[in-house]
């Protein structure tokens, strides 16, 4: 390690240890492992293994990274076994299912749709608004509108999904509304990948809080928050509650970190440290991000232990345990 980045460790060290010197378990960074070839994949979450499947079937042929994320995390949204994305997912307090999701290129490109009724593949709706429309997000009824016309179609099956319908009548019964660490009741499945000729991608696509305010639209499909790539820098995605994200613009503030010199591991620490110091009210949630960089260095960091996010190259196929700032037992 040089002494540049040793220095530097200290002093995001110390900053994270101020916050709770009692309670913080923060884990010492390391320079975070480096390919240095393409392509490669990371996904947030045990279903990322699955969705990176999908997404290598398109890399190892030498397809493109949108294409990639794309596909990738659409096989999470098909699972109706998840409940936490696609039409599987749990509903707001008042029964309906409503999803959000976004996608970005290299180049800066983006779509998105948020509170969005039963359409299977919003990743797929982003990605056309993204590309048919002056727009980069499209919400609510509109968005479903906008999705019909365009060849998209309604879920033929009904929503919520038999399970969750039951879950939900007996959520009723006291309506108590929390969150938990690591309780799929918030987890999105975040996707970044970096292509054979160098171009990164991300997707992120989620369900949301279950029980959630009808309406309440977190992090995942607003850019800059649940997702951000820069092909001059590289790209962060982010899990957990997601009010956190979005009140310091976290994925564009961990991109922005990589520019001024950290590696993505750092990055991702930076912007966790710095949500526990600014919010305090996320003791007790689940915070994490996951970032890659242009060069392939990659690296994830959380508020609580037990984040983690899978990970495919040419030689690897695995699940990656991210450091943390907190234990939650």
């Amino acid at each position: 390690m040089s002494r540049r980045r040793f220095l530097k460790n200290l002093s995001l060290a110390g900053a994270g240890l101020a916050i709770n010197p009692l309670k913080s378990a923060a884990q010492p960074l390391n320079p975070d492992p480096s390919i240095k070839d393409n392509p490669l994949v990371i996904s947030t979450w045990i279903h990322g293994m699955e969705a990176n499947a999908g997404a290598w079937s398109v890399l190892e042929s030498g397809g493109d990274a949108l294409d990639a994320v794309q596909k990738g995390v659409a096989v999470t949204e098909n699972d109706l076994n998840n409940r936490s994305v696609g039409l599987g997912g749990r509903p707001d307090r008042d029964g309906h299912v409503t999803l959000d999701a976004c996608i970005m290129d290299h180049d800066s490109r983006c779509g998105s749709v948020a509170f969005l009724e039963d359409i299977i593949h919003p990743i797929d709706v982003a990605r056309a608004v993204m590309e048919k429309t002056p727009h980069v997000m499209l919400v609510g009824e509109g968005a479903q509108k906008w999705a019909l016309e365009n060849g998209f179609s309604k879920a033929t099956f009904e929503v919520p999904v038999p399970p969750v319908q039951k879950d939900y009548e007996e959520w009723l019964i006291k309506s108590e509304y929390k969150t938990g660490v690591n309780v799929e009741n918030h987890d999105t499945i975040g996707m970044l990948a970096l292509d054979a000729s160098g171009r990164m991608a991300g997707a992120c696509t989620t369900s949301g809080m279950a029980y959630k305010i009808r309406g309440r639209v977190g992090d995942s499909p607003i850019i800059g928050a649940g997702l951000f790539i820069d092909g001059d820098v590289g790209g962060a995605t982010a899990t957990g509650v997601g009010e956190a994200m979005i009140r310091t613009a976290g994925c564009a503030s961990v991109v922005e970190s990589m520019r001024r010199g950290a590696s993505p591991e750092e990055a991702c620490y930076d912007i966790v440290q710095r949500i526990l110091k600014k919010h305090p009210g996320v003791n007790g949630m689940q915070v994490g991000f996951l970032a890659m960089n242009m060069q392939g260095e990659y690296g994830g960091y959380s508020v609580y232990n037990g984040f983690n996010y899978a990970l495919r190259t040419k030689d690897r196929n695995e699940m990656v345990d991210a450091k943390y700032m907190r234990t939650w037992e």
